[in-house]
């Protein structure tokens, strides 16, 4: 039986007394906090993939899916052509960013970050966990760079997915390299591979003829992966064989964040020509499911599933994709 508690995807930053405020404030058009030194001089270069535009259905009427979500209902929607990332941004491609601007991550302004509890040796010391997901820890020291604190570092993943990075990292990102973020509607068209009504890019069996697909956890959650797709990370951002359109690990690996603002009604409409979600909220769409979903507890894996997440958290199994800039 999977839940629909939030935080299995990623954990909130706490509110409240003590909490660090954001040092910008993200538009709601989707602009992040301007870099802090540095230029436009050096961009960093991705490998884009051209999607057709037409009409796609989105969403789901699964009743074992999670309506509480507004996965639903399924509906028409039409979208232009874009170009979307091969990949998530990678940790080489987030430090060109960091080396060129100096950007300051929001878990380095916070100075701690959310870590899965499994992926943290047996005698780390006691930290502060999530009531509702007690194998989420803050700890100290986390962030893009020492993804497990700071006893770790990305020397050996520069090909992995970047995580631990807010919205804002990723708006700033965006604004440094001339790209966006994908609006949700993109980010499900391009998952699909050009299929229609399956759950996975594939089709709707997880594991086809005993193949992974894609990186999520394996065994009993949370306390026994056994890693039978090859990690109990992250993976390389380019790993396991790519989707009809040749983009990687559209579902699992990590969570994608997306440009629009997250609404529970956003499905509520029979057709729409290239949504960009609501004008406002309180939280951003997020897509894709991570290495820690499980269908036990969180069957958000999927093309057709949503989650969200405030502007500024960050976890160990979050990350990005951009689009092309217009232009």
């Amino acid at each position: 039986m999977h839940s629909d508690d939030q935080p299995c995807c990623a954990p909130e930053r706490p509110t409240g007394p003590g909490a660090l405020p954001a040092t910008v404030e993200p538009s709601a058009a989707g602009a992040g906090p301007e870099p802090q030194v540095g230029s436009q001089s050096d961009p960093v270069e991705f490998d884009f993939v051209d999607i057709p535009g037409g009409e796609f259905t989105m969403g789901t009427n699964d009743p074992n899916g999670y309506p509480s979500d507004g996965e639903g209902p399924e509906h028409t929607v039409a979208l232009s052509p874009f170009a979307i990332a091969r990949t998530t941004v990678t940790n080489d491609q987030f430090q060109a960013f960091i080396a060129a601007t100096g950007h300051q991550s929001t878990a380095d302004r916070f100075g701690n970050s959310f870590v899965f509890g499994g992926l943290l040796p047996d005698d780390f010391p006691p930290t502060r966990g999530v009531a509702a997901a007690p194998w989420w820890r803050e700890v100290d020291g986390a962030n893009w760079r020492h993804p497990e604190g700071p006893h770790s570092d990305v020397a050996d993943r520069g090909g992995h997915p970047v995580v631990h990075v807010s919205w804002e990292d990723a708006a700033a990102f965006c604004d440094w390299s001339g790209t966006t973020l994908p609006t949700e509607a993109q980010w499900e068209r391009a998952a699909r591979g050009g299929r229609s009504g399956s759950h996975f890019p594939w089709g709707d069996d997880l594991e086809p003829n005993g193949e992974h697909r894609m990186n999520v956890f394996q065994g009993d959650f949370p306390g026994g992966n056994t890693g039978a797709d090859g990690w109990i990370g992250t993976s390389p951002a380019d790993h396991f064989p790519p989707n009809g359109f040749g983009l990687h690990q559209m579902t699992g690996n990590v969570w994608e964040w997306c440009l629009d603002w997250f609404a529970l009604l956003t499905y509520n409409r029979r057709a729409a020509v290239d949504p960009a979600g609501p004008p406002a909220g309180s939280a951003r769409v997020m897509r894709g499911g991570s290495y820690l979903c499980h269908e036990s507890y969180c069957w958000r894996y999927r093309v057709d599933a949503r989650s969200a997440n405030q502007t500024d958290s960050t976890a160990g199994n979050i990350g990005f994709r951009v689009v092309a800039g217009a232009g």
